[in-house]
Order: C-alpha cells, then structure tokens, then sequence
C-alpha cells in the first residue's frame, strides 16, 4: 500500500499546476458581529465542483474554469449560508474584500436540545446510548434529524454503537480505552466552548486522524476563534434537570496578540422526570491564546466538569402494571427526603496545550499534548447474610407466589376451581399462594421503595457490625496524550494529511466503602463462599473495613496506544478523490493489589502483557455531473484492537487473559447521491457495515448451571467471535417552499443482525474455572440498538423579524429487545440427564415461539420548537428559544433486555405464570410530554 501511494506522490503530472495568468476570486471571511476572522468556512463555487476552505486569516482563492458571472455559497457550521453574485473577466485577479457571515442564532440556540439529559442508560445487564451528540455540528437534513428528532429514541447511525465514532478536542482522541465510547460529561454544559466543530461522516477525509466508522467529530478550542463578547443565560427543562445559569466570554485577539475565554454552567434538580433522580452538573471552561508570530500560535484549554445523578431502573412489565411507567425502584425516603442507592459521579478535568506552526501559506503542523485524570464511581448497596434490600427482589412481587401455584390450576374454571371442597389439600395450597401474591401487591403497592429506616435498623442489631452498606465501583484513571497533525497542499490539486497519536492511561479500580448506613465497620467477606474462600485478600485476611476503605476487588489497568495516519486528497474538475491509510500499536496489562483466594496465583501482581497491531486503508471518489449532482462511494477497510473491558476474563480478581482475544475486523461501503440548488438540498445513501471478531461481555445473576450457588451466582458471560451486519439506506431532504418556509424530511431505513452463531463461555465470579457452554444460536437475530426504522416529515417558518417556529412529526419502528446468548444456547434446552435430548415437554414450535425477539411497538411523536431574538441599540442580543417534546405524551418502550436468572427451561416453566414471568424481560420507557426553555443574552 505504501508502494502504490508513494508511485502516486512521483507520478503525478506536472501539467496539475495552474497557469500563472488565470482568473481567480479571492476574499476574506469574516464574522458579521465581531469582525473576527472565520476559519474553514467553506467556499463553494456554484456550478462547478470547486471549493475551498478558509485559513486561520478567514482568507481564501477559487479559481473558476471561464470567465463570466459566478455565484459563491459561504457556509460554516453555526452560520447561516450566504450567496454572493460576482462577474470575473478573463485573467482577472477579482478581490472580493470582507465578506460576512451572520450566526444562526436558530441552530445555535438548538444545541441546547440535544445535551438536555445524558442519554447513556446505565444497567448492569446492557447498555443503550445514541450517537446524537457526534452531530452537532453538521447541516446534512438527516443527519440533523438524528440528532434533533431521533435522539431522544436512542437512534443509532447506521446501527452501530458511538465507540465507532471518533471524537476529538484539538486532535487528541477522547474515546475511553476501557470502552471506546467518548464520555461526553467530560465536557457536557459547555456548549458554547465546544461549539467550534466539524464533522466528518462515515470515512470521509478528516485532517486530524484516520477517522471512525461513524465518522469524526473535531472540536476546536482555540481561544482566538471564538466569538468576541460576552454571554449568558439560563435554561429550564423537565428531564434531566430543572435549571441552567450558563456564561461565556472571550476577547477576542488583542492588539498584543492575546486572547482568553472563559465559559460555565451549573445543571441542577432536586428531581429529574424520574422521582428520586437528582441532579447536579458544574462545568467550567478557560482558554488562553497567545500568537507569538504570524506563523506560530499556542493556546491552552483546561475543562473541568463535575456530574452526579442519580439513575432510573429498568422494570418488568409486571412492575410497570403495579406502579406505573415512571416507577424507579433505585431511591427510597431517608426521614423527608428522597435518596437514591444509585447515583454515577463523574469528574476527569482535562488540560490541554495546543501549538500551530503555519509552515507557509500551503502547510500547516498542530501539535497538541493532554493530561486528564480524575475519577468515575458508580454506587449501589452491598449486603451479607441474605439481607438483600433491594425492593424489587424477586421474592417481594407478587410473580413469585403465583409461580409456585400448580399448574392445574391456570387450566381451570373459576366455577371449577370454586367447586371444589374446602378441605381439598390443592385448593387449600392454591389459596394460600393466591393470599401470599395478594399480600405481596399490596405490599408493593404501598412500598416498593428501598425503605431506609429498616437498613438502618439490622445495622444496629449486630455490636457495630454493618450487614448492609453503601458503596462505589470506582475506577481513577490518568491518560497522558499527545497529538501532531500535518497538512500540505502540494498543489492545487493535491493535500496531504498525516499524524501520529499517543495515549498513556494508567487505571486503578476498586470498591470503595462510602456509608456504612449507622453501622460502625464492615467485613471484606464474601458470606456466600465456603470460609476458607471468603477473603477478598488473601494478603490481608479476615480485614475489617471503614467509611472510604477499598474492599472487595482493587487492580490497575495499563494502556499504551500509539497510532499514525496518512491521507491524500485530490481534486480535478469533475472529480475528487481520497486515499488513506492507518497503522495502530495497543498494549494492555492488568496488575492485581489483592490476592483472591479463587485465584491464588493468577490474581497478584502483573499480568502477561497484551499487544496488537492493527491497521486500515480507505477510500473514496466524488463524482461530479453537473455543479448540482454528484455521486460518491466511499470504502474502508481497517482492523480495530479489542477494547480495554474485553481482555480479561475476569477482569476484578484475576490477570487470566481472554484466549479468544483477536482484533475486530472492519468492512464498509457507502454510495450516494446529493443534489443541492438554491432552494433544494438532498441526499440519498445506501450503506453495507460487517463487524467480524466482536466480543460482547455481560454481568447477571444466574441459576440452573450447577455453579457454586444454587440459588444463583453472579457470572461474566462473554461472547466471541460475534460477527455482525449492518446495511440499509439513509435519506434527507431540505427543500425551500419560500424565503420564510422550509420543509424537510427525512428517513433511516435499516438492519442490523448478527451474521454468526459465536461462542459462549460463562465465568462465575466466585470460581476459578470459567465454563465454555456452547454455541450461542444468535444468526439472523437483530441486534438491540434501538429504531431500525425512523421517518420524519418538519414544516419551519423562518421570519425576517427574526423569529421562527417549526414542528416535527417523526416516526420510530422496528426496535428489538436484548435477547439472551444463555437462552438460545444448548444449556437451556437440553436435558444433561437424559444424553442431551430436549427436556420432556419440549417442542420445536414451543421452543421456537419461547425464543422470538420481541419486537417493541412502534411509535410516532410530535415536536413544536420556536424561538425569537431582538437586536438591541448597543449590538447586543436578546433571545428567547422554547420547546414542546412528544406533544401528544405518546408512551413508548426505548429499549429492553430479557434476564438470564433462569439457565434453564424447566426453571423457566416453573416461574411463569400467565403473561408475569418471575424474571421478565425489563425495559425502559421515553419522556412524556416534556417542556425546555432557553433564555440568553448576547453582547
């Protein structure tokens, strides 16, 4: 590959050169307000595939084919577009002086609608998140829908999961090594310093990195490139928080050649829409810029955010039935107040310092280095001795009772089952079970909270001994990075893009006691295991713990990951294309600080070091048949290391390594069509994505597989190598009914399946062994990322008295449930007693209709957004920006995951009665009608 790029570079035509005495068009943009310099604006000739962009001086030159009248198209994210009507003699060097662009206050204003809440659902068995958030800075109408209209169904671009979109600060990658997704609370309520972002969809060429699949978002922090002026506001919602007070400010260049910014928020709520959700959100943002000489610049960045919340629970239909859709069963009342037992603090400051060295006019170098550390923790309550306080165990509902009915008597007639004679042993059984399941309601009914005051209580009846505790999974990490991106136009038709990225993390993970709930100390004992096993340190045995001790599990991670690009743009008259390669280093290591007595020498110390080399190529061509129509096909190809999380088979006690481990393989295609005129932007998409090699890694409670615990044990299930396929078509469209009226519409037409039926291996968390049950019959069942089908149809009305209103009607399909690898293994169905046959009363059409993929019902939800702003005598900018979600408080089901507490199917018969499983699939419900304000003031 680099043979044949390298035969490109020496082969190239010197004919490629312009001639010295062509006419050109040059400019300078500006911002309309501020007089500032805009950077990457994109300049268009229309009718013609030439373009360019802006230089750090807001300076351009375009070079059309004849002489004659031309028309520009100005556009830049956060700015309205503007077209420019010129007429350029032959050989004319035509100076077109400042031009101004005027900020879309509308889309701006918008933003705000896609960080309303944190859309990452957190539970133990699954995960659900969209990529809404890598679209902010994009004017495509569908992706715009995405992330406007979609978003809060927990839409997925092209199916995939947001760790294949890039996301980077000034250069530096800011996915997590342990997960690959980019942990947006880093810097969430900063809108207004994060605003300065590109976004490269799919493998279109990016200048700072090879890209994701997804795409690539690039924030720019530089000081300089922010709007002069002053800002603030305050926002309201009914979601995730209550209130916003935010501020910016920057100064723009000074004579000196300084520049400085500064921006902040708080998000705050006693409760969220989900009771027991408070909130609690500080961000704060500070830049400094100083351009040493005209060719050099070094600014520094520094992002400190802080974010508690409380979680909402997934719940079974049963406890939706008895207590609504917007039951949580995760807080409980503490005297007066609501408190909840799980909460999720994030705070990772970040520290940046960024220098740019303009070569020349043709070539640039940016070279960025970062420090972030700080910590995440995840709380939830600990408990020994079976005095397991959480409200929605199983034994609490009323499921449980019925389940333990005969199944005679779901056969019979109520007039039956009353004819029969009191002193009847089964009716009299029956009775009792119906009168412990009606108990068991009422119960719930008036409770079904984590009820505080009883904790508090046991932990008072064993001498100062605490049973039941409050505690964090935390994991602290520290990442040092380090970014250079070099770009160079070689000539008019050529650019080059290369640079080399580096990331360092050290991570220490451990449970930390932090309340132990009236008690005075606590065991670091597991009360499930046999006595000479219930140690979590075998170097510190029978220890007691205190408030903010470390217990039960502590380890380090250590990541090194180095990984360099290069990419060739080139550009002819009616053609574009793009070549790009990537080379990739990861290394992983585990390090125990305790001794696990499961693992008495593979627990402590380090661990074998992890190491993968990987790579990608890609491509793409641009075809232009006329200035209007064009066609595009993109392709890539590259090989991804398994992520952080994945390469240990039981990651908290033990350095044994996943022996399946290999790196993901990575295919996709995309073609498309766009067409863009005055008053009509479209494009029509069809893409094909294969993720070979995948491993998938799941926690639950399970029973029935003759594990340490016959009441159930928490297992590890890891799946691999899981092949997957995601194809379909992508469409949107902005036409302009008038100057004031714009429709737009937009549709996501997609499947997402697996492809393979991979491996199952099963890993108690109390044994050493880890157990290889079967295949996993997965082929052909879809994956559970949310709406696969998504339409929307808006109707806007812009006013030159700058106000505006539009309403958005969208409708969401096809979303499938979590299925369970367990149950579609050869565990659940057949009998180890009987030489592996099917359990007796097994049939084929019974098996096949237990095991369907639930598909959720489909919905459709109605938007209405408006907005107004005045221009006041000293320039200044008063706003106002209102919001009405789901009009019509549609209630819809986001998502959902079926529970693998039974292994088997006889277990599974015994615990269903009627349409109430004892363990039924758990899902999570949308916001009802919800309401968001956004007032500002700019000047």
């Amino acid at each position: 590959m680099k043979a044949c790029l390298l035969a490109l570079l020496v082969g190239l035509p010197i004919h490629l050169t312009l001639a010295q005495h062509e006419q050109q068009i040059s400019g300078t943009v500006l911002d309309a307000k501020t007089r500032m310099p805009l950077q990457t604006t994109v300049v268009r000739l229309i009718g013609t595939p030439l373009s360019t962009l802006t230089n750090p001086d807001g300076a351009f030159v375009l070079t059309p084919p004849s002489p004659g009248n031309w028309e520009l198209e100005l556009s830049l994210a956060n700015y309205t577009t503007k077209r420019i009507s010129t007429v350029v003699d032959a050989g004319e060097q035509l100076n077109l002086g400042h031009l101004f662009l005027e900020e879309d206050w509308e889309s701006t204003e918008k933003l705000g609608l896609i960080f309303l809440e944190d859309t990452d659902l957190d539970d133990d068995a699954t995960t659900v998140e969209n990529s809404a958030r890598l679209l902010q800075a994009t004017k495509d109408p569908f992706q715009q829908a995405a992330a406007f209209t979609w978003g809060s169904s927990f839409y997925r671009l092209r199916g995939l999961d947001s760790s294949y979109g890039n996301v980077l600060i000034n250069g530096l990658v800011m996915n997590k090594i342990h997960h690959g997704r980019a942990q947006w609370n880093n810097w969430g309520g900063l809108n207004d310093a994060t605003r300065n972002a590109v976004f490269s969809s799919g493998s279109s060429p990016t200048s700072a990195s090879f890209g994701g699949l997804l795409g690539t978002q690039s924030i720019v922090t530089s000081a300089a490139q922010f709007r002069k002026g002053l800002r603030f506001g305050f926002a309201s919602t009914t979601t995730s928080y209550r209130w916003k007070p935010f501020f910016s400010y920057a100064s723009g260049l000074t004579r000196r050649g300084w520049a400085f910014s500064l921006s902040g928020s708080y998000r705050g709520a006693k409760e969220g829409y989900w009771p027991g959700s408070n909130y609690a959100a500080l961000s704060l943002f500070m830049g400094i810029e100083k351009k040493i000489t005209a060719k050099h610049s070094l600014y520094f960045s520094g992002i400190f955010a802080n974010n508690n919340r409380a979680k909402n629970s997934s719940n079974t239909l049963e406890q939706t039935e008895l207590k609504g859709v917007d039951y949580n069963a995760y807080w409980g009342w503490q005297g007066s107040k609501k408190r909840s037992a799980r909460y999720q603090v994030i705070q990772e400051p970040l520290l940046m310092l960024t220098h740019t060295w303009s070569l020349n006019e043709q070539s640039k170098l940016t070279t960025t280095l970062g420090y972030q550390w700080g910590y995440q923790a995840q709380s939830r309550l600990d408990y020994q001795d079976n005095l397991n306080p959480d409200p929605v165990h199983y034994k609490n509902l009323p499921s449980f009772y019925l389940a333990q009915i005969d199944s005679t008597y779901w056969k019979m007639s109520a007039e039956a089952f009353d004819a029969l004679p009191e002193s009847d042993d089964f009716k009299q059984t029956t009775l009792a079970h119906l009168q412990q399941a009606t108990d068991a309601r009422l119960f719930f009914l008036q409770h079904g909270q984590i009820d505080w005051e009883t904790i508090y209580r046991k932990n008072s009846l064993f001498d100062g001994q605490s049973k039941i505790i409050l505690f964090e999974d935390r994991q602290e990490d520290q990442t040092l990075s380090a970014n250079t991106a070099f770009q160079t136009a070689l000539n008019d038709h050529l650019t080059v893009y290369a640079g080399v990225n580096y990331r360092n993390l050290r991570s220490t993970n451990f449970k930390k006691a932090v309340d132990l709930l009236g008690g005075t100390y606590y065991l670091d004992l597991d009360s499930y295991q046999e006595k000479a096993l219930q140690d979590s340190d075998l170097n510190h045995p029978n220890r007691s713990i205190y408030t903010g001790d470390t217990y039960g599990y502590h380890y380090r991670l250590f990541a090194d990951i180095v990984d360099a690009f290069m990419q060739f743009t080139l550009h002819y008259n009616q053609v574009d294309l793009y070549f790009g390669q990537h080379v990739s280093f990861t290394s992983y290591q585990r390090e125990g600080l305790y001794r696990n007595p499961n693992y008495p020498t593979t627990s402590y110390g380090r661990s074998e070091r992890l190491q993968f080399n990987t790579l990608g190529i890609k491509g793409g061509i641009t075809y232009y048949l006329t200035g209007k129509h064009l066609l595009q096909l993109n392709m890539v190809y590259n090989s991804r290391a398994p992520l952080l999380q994945h390469g240990f088979t039981n990651v908290r006690v033990s350095n044994t390594t996943n022996p399946q481990l290999k790196p993901e393989n990575n295919l996709a295609i995309e073609a498309s069509y766009r067409l863009r005129t005055r008053r009509l932007q479209t494009r029509l998409s069809g893409y094909l994505t294969e993720i070979r090699n995948g491993t998938q890694l799941n926690f639950y409670y399970t029973e029935g597989m003759d594990l340490t615990d016959a009441k159930g044990t928490l297992v590890s299930e890891r799946l691999s190598p899981v092949h997957t396929r995601y194809l379909g078509i992508e469409f949107g469209l902005a036409y302009a009914l008038s100057s004031t009226l714009k429709m737009t519409t937009a549709a996501g037409l997609g499947q997402s399946f697996y492809i393979n039926n991979p491996q199952l291996h099963i890993q108690a968390a109390n044994t050493a062994n880890a157990q290889e049950v079967d295949q996993a019959n997965l082929n052909q069942y879809r994956v559970a990322n949310g709406p696969q089908t998504a339409l929307a149809l808006g109707l806007s009305y812009r006013a030159p008295a700058f106000w505006f209103v539009e309403t958005t009607l969208s409708y969401l399909a096809d979303s499938f449930i979590r299925v369970s690898p367990l149950k579609r293994s050869s565990t659940y169905f057949r009998d180890p007693q009987k030489m592996g046959r099917p359990y007796e009363g097994l049939t084929t059409s019974n098996l096949s209709a237990l095991l369907q993929q639930e598909k959720l019902p489909p919905y459709a939800l109605f938007s209405i957004t408006g907005g107004k702003s005045w221009r006041l005598s000293n320039r200044a900018t008063l706003g106002v920006l209102c919001s009405v979600q789901n009009v019509f408080n549609t209630l819809y089901r986001t998502g959902g995951f079926e529970q693998s507490r039974n292994a088997t199917y006889p277990q599974e018969m015994a615990r269903t009665a009627g349409d109430l499983p004892v363990f039924g699939t758990k899902y999570w419900y949308g916001y009802g009608r919800n309401f968001f304000i956004h007032l500002y003031y700019n000047l």
